[in-house]
């Protein structure tokens, strides 16, 4: 990874990819519940067994440590079991790699932690009896769920804004309030007649719960019921956590969540983001003849990754457009008129998109046996695979369209169009890495915005 500024080259990282297939694919090798599971995780719901690994466990010895370093790992302070030393790789999407003292190195993995958002649900899945270690609700939770005769193990893994590795245990009130913070995000008001102070009100919201929890519950907390309030109106996401949850699985392989704001409170958006601990990552640009602009952003506790499309003209990228007032234009681009027919992202539309990491090709074809279709792909890389499904259709509010339509914003022909039959709304993206590459496809965004503007219709169902 190269770093100036606001830039940032994510570059591939096959060897660190393959040092870590290697063994993984030896593990599964001698685990047959767990080569069975990874079958079932294929066939069943489109996924690849390391977009599900939380962390992977290994003996420790001073050659491992050498050859994780030249693979670019990193040691990082998180929690975890006595004797653990958690590694993670800070220019690559791969899973943590513990190394655990006293093992031997010829073993080769020691464990492999799967990932899910409720290990009582895997469980059930799975048909099999153990005890969670963890209190409810609390940051980490685990299960062991398959054990062989030589020690090495197959753990469950839900985790909530935590770095570490070690289970955790909460006052007997924080389930209370976790659960509570939760129920004011998503019952929060999301309709306003202004939107600046809707934004606003959002942004006391978010400093409030993050006073309460942490920025990195608070985080999690947020985009859990954010992925709640898109998923009820997007029939692709519903019909891939169908698939994902005949498992116990969940949402734990999102790659990236999307808001889509207007240029008026797009700074807004930026600061509620910060306040549950975002950081700047690169910014997008897709150039003159698109209009519009992307502030990649990341919370490193909760290892999320958010996407910020706000419309822009080309002299307002040199600018750190996310900290300063946007003035109003006289024309809308794709994100803009999205806002205007549908509403901001953090307030009446919801995400945009979420991104699940999947099997390219096996979620294509699941997904097409629910009757959920996909675009053509806007990226097509050994490393970076991408596809939006086709939009969902939702009504738009005929004083939205008369608003538009006196302002000149859309015309006569539009205004009949969207109150007939709807405006493309949002959609799930398929989306499988290679390589451990932790970037975005910068040059095909701008097809797939084009793709998928409401005046074009191409990404109508």
């Amino acid at each position: 990874m190269v770093t100036q500024g606001q830039q940032v080259e994510w570059r591939c990282h096959p060897a660190a990819e393959a040092f870590l297939i290697e063994r993984l694919d030896r593990f599964v090798a001698e685990m047959p519940p767990l080569q069975a599971f990874a079958g079932q995780l294929y066939q069943q719901a489109s996924g690849r067994l390391i977009d599900w690994l939380d962390h992977v466990v290994l003996a420790d010895g001073e050659a491992v440590r050498g050859e994780l370093t030249e693979l670019g790992f990193d040691a990082e302070e998180a929690p975890a079991d006595p004797g653990d030393t958690v590694y993670q790789h800070p220019g690559a999407i791969l899973p943590l790699i513990v190394l655990r003292s006293g093992g031997r190195p010829q073993i080769g993995l020691v464990a492999a932690a799967i990932q899910v958002e409720e290990v009582s649900h895997f469980l059930a899945a799975e048909r099999v009896a153990a005890a969670v270690e963890g209190s409810p609700l609390s940051p980490l939770r685990r299960a062991r769920v398959w054990r062989d005769r030589n020690g090495r193990e197959v753990l469950a893994v839900e985790r909530r804004g935590y770095r570490g590795t070690l289970p955790t245990e909460m006052p007997a009130d924080y389930p209370e309030r976790y659960l509570r913070a939760l129920e004011r995000w998503a019952t929060r008001p999301r309709r306003f007649d202004d939107v600046r102070d809707g934004m606003e009100q959002t942004l006391k919201l978010a400093r409030s719960l993050a006073g309460e929890l942490g920025a990195d519950t608070a985080a999690w907390v947020a985009l859990t019921a954010e992925r709640i309030y898109w998923q009820q109106r997007n029939r692709a996401g519903q019909a891939q956590k169908s698939r994902q949850d005949s498992l116990g699985l969940g949402w734990a392989n999102h790659d990236h969540h999307t808001f889509r704001s207007s240029r008026e409170v797009f700074s807004v958006l930026i600061q509620i983001l910060e306040t549950f601990g975002f950081h700047r990552r690169e910014r997008f640009y897709a150039g003159k003849e698109a209009g519009w602009g992307a502030q990649v952003m990341e919370q490193p506790g909760c290892r999320f990754a958010v996407f910020a499309d706000v419309d822009l003209a080309p002299e307002e990228v040199a600018s750190d457009f996310t900290r300063q007032a946007l003035p109003p234009r006289q024309e809308l681009g794709t994100v803009g008129l999205w806002c205007a027919l549908h509403g901001e992202s953090m307030l009446t539309a919801g995400l945009h998109h979420l991104a699940g990491r999947l099997d390219f090709d096996a979620a294509t074809a699941g997904l097409d046996g629910w009757g959920v279709k996909q675009l053509h792909p806007f990226s097509e890389f050994s490393y970076l695979r991408q596809a939006f499904t086709q939009g969902e259709r939702w009504a738009v509010d005929p004083e939205r369209l008369d608003r538009l339509a006196a302002t000149g914003l859309i015309d006569d022909k539009q205004q009949a169009r969207f109150a007939e039959q709807g405006a493309v709304g949002s959609h799930l993206e398929n989306i499988q890495r290679g390589e451990g590459f932790k970037g975005f496809n910068q040059t095909a965004v701008s097809d797939i915005i084009r793709r998928t503007d409401p005046r074009a219709e191409q990404g109508a169902a």
